[in-house]
C-alpha cells in the first residue's frame, strides 16, 4: 500500500538540496536539554529526481555528498544512517520512545538508510533509501511480533507524531519493524511536528523519556482515531 506518494512536486529545492549537502558536515542533532538550530533539509523534490514511495529524494550513499548521515540516537547508545533535518527529528523521537517504553534496543536492533537496489521500490520499504524510514528490530517483520501492551504503546507513539509517521504493521504487506514518514517533503505537517518535537526535547519535563500513560482514556482515544484514519488511507 502506498501513501502520499509524491513524484512531481515543486522545483524550488534544486538549490536547497545542494546547500544541505554542503552544510551537512556541520550539522548536529538536538540532545535532550540542549537547544540547537535544526538542520535544513530539502523541502521539495524536482520532478526529475528519483524518489522513494513517500516522495522524498533517494540517496546513493551516506556521509558523503548526501543528506543522509550517521546520527546518534540520544539515550540509547545506538547510531544509524538517517536523513538530517525534520526526518531525523521525528524518527529519532520514535526510536527513543520505543527504546524507553516498548522494548530496550540491543546492538543490531536498528537499521536506517539502505541503497534502493536492496529494496522493493514499489513498497514502503523503499523509504529507507531516502533516509525517511527506520527498521526497529528488523527481524520482527511478521504480524503479531508485539505483545498487546507494546502495540498500544506503539499506537501512542504514532499519535504523538500526529499522523506523519506510518507503521508497517498497518500496511497491506505487513512489516512490523518498519516506521516511515507518510508525507512528502512539501508537507507542512512534517515541519510542524518536527518543530514541536525539537522544542520538547529542549524543554525539561518534555520529550522522549518522560513518563506517559498510553492506557489513559484520552491517549487511547487519540491513538485509536489515528489508527482508523491510517487504516483507511
Amino acid at each position: 500500500m502506498q501513501h502520499d506518494t509524491i513524484r512531481g512536486v515543486s522545483r524550488r529545492t534544486v538549490l536547497t538540496h545542494a546547500g544541505v549537502i554542503a552544510a551537512a558536515v556541520t550539522v548536529t542533532s538536538v540532545v535532550p536539554g540542549v537547544a540547537t538550530a535544526a538542520p535544513k533539509a530539502p523541502e521539495t523534490t524536482p520532478a526529475d529526481v528519483p524518489t522513494s514511495a513517500n516522495g522524498w529524494p533517494l540517496e546513493k550513499e551516506a556521509n558523503h555528498v548526501s543528506t543522509v548521515w550517521t546520527r546518534p540516537v540520544p539515550g540509547t547508545g545506538h547510531k544509524l544512517d538517517i536523513r538530517i533535518g525534520d526526518a531525523e527529528a521525528i524518527l529519532l523521537h520514535v526510536i527513543r520512545r520505543y527504546h524507553y517504553e516498548v522494548e530496550q534496543l540491543n546492538p543490531g536492533d536498528l537499521a536506517g538508510w539502505q541503497r534502493i537496489g536492496t529494496l522493493d521500490e514499489k513498497l514502503p520499504e523503499s523509504n529507507l533509501a531516502s533516509g525517511t524510514a527506520v527498521r526497529i528490530r528488523p527481524a520482527a517483520v511478521a504480524e503479531g511480533s508485539l505483545f498487546p501492551l507494546q502495540e498500544i504503546t506503539v499506537r501512542d507513539i504514532l499519535a504523538d507524531c500526529e499522523g506523519v509517521v506510518r507503521w508497517g504493521g498497518d500496511d497491506k504487506k505487513v512489516d512490523e519493524s518498519l516506521f516511515y514518514l507518510g508525507h512528502g517533503p512539501d508537507s507542512t505537517e512534517v515541519r510542524d511536528v518536527a518543530r514541536r518535537l525539537r522544542t520538547g526535547e529542549a524543554t525539561p519535563g518534555r520529550g522522549a523519556g518522560v513518563a506517559v500513560d498510553p492506557l489513559s482514556r484520552t491517549r487511547r482515544d487519540r491513538a485509536q482515531r489515528l489508527a482508523r484514519q491510517q487504516a483507511g488511507s
